[in-house]
């Protein structure tokens, strides 16, 4: 890997950690920027979700209505002030009765906590989605119910609205200042339900418009510590990591169900899918393949404090981006029992092994102490395969 290692330091030089983060920042928020919900600033006139961790502190009772709210702010401020008359002028000009703001907060979910009886009918009377839950699950008869609103909760319930019961998942926190950086709005994230979910992969979404990798954690899962672990460590050494040639984290719903760890999306696929289709390689790709995935494996053999060993490397683990450039993925899906800073064994060999694997280098199926040659050995059955098809 010696040669790997001189071309990772010469293109470390180009992509700086924060030059990866901000280009791939940017390349978000231009797309993001289109949201329509962009101007529906985050409420916060009046009491917050029964369910938010955050809990936001209210602005003063006698402002007036500020200037630059939009039509669906202006029917959450009006709900809020209990304003019965100018909730139904807004639903009158068209504001949609289920509109939602940053938090996925409705007007009747606004109602339903400060107790505006009059104003909650009315939503009723309109339509309104008696069920709807905003981004930490909670419903307006939660909310009613939660702070005390009893003639809204019993209105509420007449009418057959639920109230969804209280779930933590594995990784919730009790203090908001906890709560990890990388945490995504499980409602910005939108998965096909026709794609449908298999377990333990990663499915096609859209994150505020754009294109991602979403891996669901399967909620019959939780129950279970080992699965929890490998999430967890998987999730860790993803956040950590940033490389052009390795696949980029972009976020993770941990404090709400179901779990989630989000990465970005390629289109073309994965490396052995591109070989079986392409069949050959002309000898300047198939070397320009063999350095990304040299570059990206030599920067998780060199990361600090412990290198990272990927132990699952293969063609199927590689994708390319539209631009025809390799990252490496599928690392931290094997959890290591560490023997030394650089050597490891296999938590669970049985488990994650496969025997016909002719990419895992033997120390790996023979539940034997490794350390970053196993990885060396599977790059080296790739280096084979390209020369098989190099025409």
């Amino acid at each position: 890997m010696a040669l790997a290692a001189q071309l990772n330091r010469g293109i470390s030089r180009q992509f700086s950690t924060g030059s990866i983060k901000r280009s791939f920042s940017r390349q978000f928020t231009r797309q993001t920027s289109l949201d329509p919900r962009k101007n529906n600033q985050r409420f916060s006139f009046g009491r917050q979700s029964s369910l938010d961790p955050i809990r936001r502190s209210p602005l003063h009772d006698d402002m007036a209505v500020p200037e630059n709210l939009d039509a669906t702010m202006q029917l959450l401020f009006m709900a809020c002030r209990g304003d019965a008359k100018g909730v139904e002028d807004l639903l009158n000009e068209g504001v949609d009765v289920n509109s939602i703001d940053l938090d996925g907060r409705t007007a009747l979910h606004i109602a339903a906590c400060e107790g505006h009886v009059e104003v909650v009918k009315l939503l009723l009377v309109r339509k309104a989605n008696i069920d709807a839950r905003d981004r930490w699950g909670s419903t307006a008869a939660a909310d009613a119910k939660y702070y005390g609103n009893m003639d809204v909760y019993n209105i509420l319930k007449a009418r057959g609205a639920k109230v969804p019961k209280i779930r933590k998942t594995p990784m919730a926190v009790t203090n908001p200042r906890e709560i990890p950086e990388y945490e995504l709005n499980p409602l910005e994230l939108q998965v096909r339900k026709s794609d449908g979910i298999t377990k333990g992969s990663y499915q096609v979404a859209k994150w505020n418009g754009t294109k991602v990798a979403v891996k669901i954690l399967d909620t019959d899962s939780f129950s279970d510590p080992e699965t929890i672990n490998a999430f967890k460590h998987e999730l860790t050494l993803l956040e950590k990591v940033r490389h052009p040639n390795v696949v980029q984290f972009v976020g993770a719903v941990t404090q709400n169900f179901p779990m989630m760890i989000v990465s970005e999306y390629h289109p073309k696929g994965d490396l052995g899918s591109y070989l079986q289709k392409k069949g050959r390689l002309s000898p300047s790709k198939a070397l320009r393949f063999a350095l990304d995935i040299a570059r990206g494996m030599n920067y998780l053999h060199e990361c600090k404090p412990e290198p990272i060993i990927h132990c699952n490397l293969r063609t199927k683990n590689v994708l390319m981006d539209n631009g025809g450039q390799l990252k490496v993925s599928g690392f931290g899906l094997l959890r290591l029992t560490q023997i030394s800073p650089d050597k490891a064994k296999l938590a669970h060999p049985d488990y994650y092994v496969d025997p016909s694997n002719v990419y895992a280098a033997p120390e790996l199926y023979k539940n034997l102490v490794f350390d970053r040659s196993v990885d060396s050995y599977s790059f080296g059955v790739i280096l084979y395969e390209f020369f098989l098809c190099v025409s």
